[in-house]
């Protein structure tokens, strides 16, 4: 990018930086819609990163995320750490999406610098976070906050995308709703580091936490930890002190043996060939390979008249060495 590009953007996360509002906005805003100069500020941002903890909270639909993040939020306010909040929503891309109510409540503190609360639309993306969520965070990260929260949209058993993203991810049960049979054989049950079973004053929570010790069990002498299970009843804090706790030892426990450097090594290997993907895909699209051209080759292939087998070499080919054949 041009070097005005570069000096513009560095001056932007300069100013995110310092605690302007504004800017941690723009710069998030240039991010998510990948304006020209969106890599210039990730770039800006990078070296501002790493410091963090990223917590996943991820589950149900109805599950009661929401109330969890925004009390979570509040404890950690009052013990000064500041913290981001990422919300993935299932919004229109048309219209900004619809803003719930327990979003509302957290972005009524928004007058407290510490707390940043930004919403955003899957757009289509699936595993429930949206395409842009790894650099907002990133962005956020870089504005100086101590934990960023991120709470994908409530997808069910394909939302295990957090894993990847998040240093510690919390799995939101709720009773009566069908975890404490379905779920259990989901993916999602898996990537958890800390079970929440929430609303536990309903009927049937003794039941899911049966279900996951039992589950626990079957991988016996396995699992490197075992994976606490915490009682919450998010709208009055009931098991929140416990859920506090169960995130501290979380955090001491991934301090130990290198484990946290591991899983951010394990995140940023996947991303950077997804990174190099995208770039090649914006590369071949440089050199012609337009979307009308895809769309014919489609057709051809599915109508048995073109091997895409031989197809895919000759297009990379062409790409590099300005093949025709």
């Amino acid at each position: 990018m041009p070097p005005s590009s570069q000096t513009a953007a560095a001056d932007l996360v300069e100013r995110l930086r310092s605690g302007d509002t504004r800017a941690l906005a723009r710069a998030i805003s240039l991010v998510e819609n990948d304006a020209t100069g969106a890599v210039d500020v990730l770039s800006a941002c990078f070296p501002h990163t790493g410091r963090a903890l990223r917590i996943g909270i991820t589950g149900s639909p109805g599950a009661g995320k929401s109330t969890l993040v925004d009390k979570l939020a509040r404890a950690w306010r009052g013990a000064s750490v500041s913290v981001g909040i990422i919300a993935v929503d299932p919004s229109s891309a048309f219209t900004g999406g619809a803003i719930l109510g327990d979003r509302i409540r957290m972005q009524e503190r928004i007058g407290d610098d510490g707390l940043y609360v930004r919403s955003m639309a899957t757009r289509g993306a699936l595993g429930g976070l949206a395409g842009a969520t790894a650099d907002v965070a990133q962005v956020i990260e870089a504005s100086g906050k101590d934990i960023v929260l991120i709470e994908t949209v409530g997808v069910g058993q394909d939302e295990i995308d957090i894993v990847k993203l998040a240093d510690i991810t919390v799995v939101v049960l709720v009773p009566g709703m069908g975890d404490d049979v379905q779920t259990i054989k989901a993916g999602v049950m898996e990537i958890a580091d800390i079970f929440v079973i929430n609303k536990a004053d309903r009927e049937g929570a003794d039941r899911v936490e049966r279900e996951i010790r039992a589950m626990q069990s079957l991988a016996g002498g396995h699992a490197a930890r075992i994976t606490p299970i915490v009682k919450t009843i998010a709208t009055t804090g009931d098991g929140l002190d416990e859920l506090l706790a169960a995130i501290e030892e979380m955090k001491h426990w991934l301090a130990q043996e290198g484990r946290l450097e591991a899983r951010r090594t394990a995140y940023w290997r996947e991303r950077i060939e997804q990174m190099v993907q995208r770039a090649l895909l914006k590369e071949a699209r440089s050199h012609g390979l337009s979307t009308e051209e895809i769309a014919g080759h489609a057709e051809r292939v599915a109508a048995g008249d073109e091997d895409p087998y031989r197809l895919a070499p000759k297009l990379v080919d062409r790409i590099f060495n300005g093949s025709r054949s």
